[in-house]
């Protein structure tokens, strides 16, 4: 093995992009396409399987797929969400399934303007960290109310990320629109986070 990789699980990781070690794990992509046609919420939720409408509720049929495991937010205007796939590609793969159900119910879909609108990526640093400390010497970008949340909420300027810090060395990266990002921000808060190191007693 090189000497610029460590394994992390079984994988090795490349320490040029990762020189912490870690490498966060991508939990959820959001998605948006545009399918450019109007369409009957009502018949689509009657026609397709694993759909659901409840106008009184929300004003778009909300489906599902077992592969890869999403849920697609249909609105009338054409326009939908796609959550829950954990890569850019099962996302994009997932988007088109959905279009297909679409199509194949009788709509002209088509599918414009693929968007990855957020990342939500988490990993764990292996060290409890102190929250108070953090953020009292980052405060412009911190924001740390334990009775109302029990995580440092760090909103970083470069790359535009929001990271959420727990005492037990837990983070979770959410804003990217890329998954470079998610990594940046993570290697950017890395070294902050080993200064505000919990010593165990």
């Amino acid at each position: 093995m090189a000497t610029d990789e460590v394994l992390e699980g079984s994988n090795p990781v490349d320490l040029f992009e990762h020189p912490s070690g870690i490498v966060p794990t991508l939990q959820n992509i959001v998605s948006t396409v545009n399918l450019d046609c109007d369409l009957d919420l009502k018949a689509i939720a009657l026609h397709a399987r694993n759909a659901e409408y409840n106008p009184k509720r929300f004003a778009a049929v909300v489906m599902r797929i077992r592969e890869p495991k999403t849920t697609a937010l249909i609105f009338a205007t054409g326009r939908m969400v796609c959550t829950g796939a954990k890569s850019e590609d099962s996302s994009k793969i997932a988007a088109r399934k959905y279009a297909r159900i679409v199509q194949k119910l009788g709509f002209a879909a088509k599918f414009k303007d693929f968007t990855i609108q957020n990342i939500v990526g988490s990993c764990d640093v292996k060290f409890p960290i102190r929250l108070e400390g953090l953020a009292l010497s980052h405060g412009a970008f911190s924001s740390f109310e334990p009775e109302i949340f029990p995580g440092l909420i760090y909103r970083m300027k470069v790359p535009k990320i929001v990271l959420l810090i727990f005492v037990s060395g837990k983070i979770v990266i959410t804003g990217a629109k890329m998954r470079a990002e998610t990594y940046k921000a993570f290697e950017n808060i890395y070294p902050v986070l080993t200064e505000f190191k919990k010593i165990q007693r």
